[in-house]
């Protein structure tokens, strides 16, 4: 009741849970009574409790749970949206020195400036503009969406994620989304052609200098896909995948008359790539049919089965901590987990030694040979 009693006596403010039982601990109010008595409260309509507000959970703030007094005797609705104002204003106009608060408020300030000028923001602009790694662009994003409902999210064919304030006019916001779609057409046509052409470098890469390697193939729906590009059954889920997912190349190799064969699953991806990227490719691996087995330790990869990722570049300041708290490199990491890294600095390595050539050169010529094609907006080789 003390717990009660001081919300109701101080009604036009907010307290972090850790205040309040700093304001009563002469009366012997630990911490742990604060939440517990709070959250009865909470269900009886009294109290108004925030936090972050995860997929499917909520989390407290630094200095713990955002309550404040529902005031009684006015219309719920009035009552409730008075209480999230008081919540509201309490973050905006403290001081802190938490990082996480720091990019939430600066994402808001990134949307509203976007807004102003009747553009959409885009979450790589974000990400930039917080100078932080995704994750934690991610974590700031998802916070500030979930502290302020006039921040808006618009997803533009499945893939690409924008924001926007929710005061621009109709008119403005579907103007700003109708240039965002051309742009997105234009962008992802180029990447389109860019990934393709990397994975046509990895395969030339592997019929030039590896001996006996053998392709398999597959009949797709459409001609338009590659028939190397393999599409592999999954026994669960992974990230969004359901029941199926596509490698980019997958070869064995039988070194000798008394050596088993071994195969080979190759992922390409032509930008930055990061420890889930890597996770990603691995739990894909683990929950195939075809490459993944059953142990006593868990789903692993099956024995003579070695997958190979092929990127433009790994982050060279990402490090993972291991079981003993060792951080250690990306590529290290991607070692112990039965995974081959290679960047395209990689390629022109080996061509150096082989050829006296560079990959810009090689693709070049096989380019040139086979010619780019174009057929219902999509090119490769």
């Amino acid at each position: 009741m003390r717990i009660l009693n001081f919300l109701r006596s101080h009604g036009d403010e907010a307290y972090f849970s850790r205040e309040i039982a700093d304001s009563l601990k002469v009366y012997g109010v630990r911490v742990g009574d604060v939440m517990g008595n709070l959250r009865r409260y909470e269900q009886k309509g009294l109290v108004y409790i925030r936090g972050y507000r995860g997929h499917d959970r909520r989390s407290p703030f630094k200095e713990g749970f955002l309550v404040t007094w529902i005031e009684e005797g006015f219309d719920r609705e009035i009552a409730l949206a008075k209480a999230i104002d008081r919540t509201s204003k309490r973050i905006d106009n403290r001081a802190s020195t938490n990082a996480v608060i720091q990019r939430v408020h600066r994402v808001r300030d990134l949307i509203l400036e976007s807004s102003k000028l009747r553009e959409l923001v885009s979450f790589t602009y974000l990400q930039s503009g917080l100078g932080c790694s995704e994750k934690e662009a991610e974590k700031a994003v998802s916070r500030a969406m979930d502290l302020y409902p006039d921040l808006k999210e618009v997803k533009l064919f499945d893939a690409y994620r924008y924001f926007y304030n929710g005061t621009m006019s109709n008119l403005d916001l579907n103007a700003a989304i109708e240039l965002k779609k051309r742009y997105a057409r234009k962008i992802g046509s180029q990447r389109f052609r860019v990934g393709h052409n990397w994975e046509a470098v990895a395969e030339w890469f592997i019929d030039k200098f590896t001996t006996g390697a053998e392709f398999q193939s597959q009949q797709h729906r459409t001609s338009a896909i590659d028939p190397r590009r393999i599409t592999i059954r999954l026994l669960k889920s992974v990230n969004g995948r359901r029941g199926a997912a596509e490698v980019d190349r997958v070869w064995t190799v039988t070194p000798g008359v008394f050596t088993p064969p071994m195969t080979f699953v190759l992922s390409c991806k032509w930008s930055v790539v990061h420890k889930d990227d890597v996770d990603d490719f691995l739990e894909v691996l683990r929950w195939s049919k075809e490459f993944g087995v059953d142990t006593p330790n868990g789903r692993q990869i099956k024995p003579g089965v070695m997958g190979v990722f092929a990127a433009g570049v790994f982050n060279p300041r990402e490090h993972v901590k291991i079981k003993d708290g060792t951080p250690i490199t990306l590529p290290a990491y991607a070692e112990r987990m039965n995974i081959q890294l290679y960047k395209a600095s990689d390629f022109n390595t080996k061509l150096r030694e082989r050829e006296n050539a560079t990959l810009r050169s090689v693709f070049r010529e096989y380019a040139g040979s086979q010619r780019m094609r174009r057929k219902s907006g999509k090119y490769w080789i």
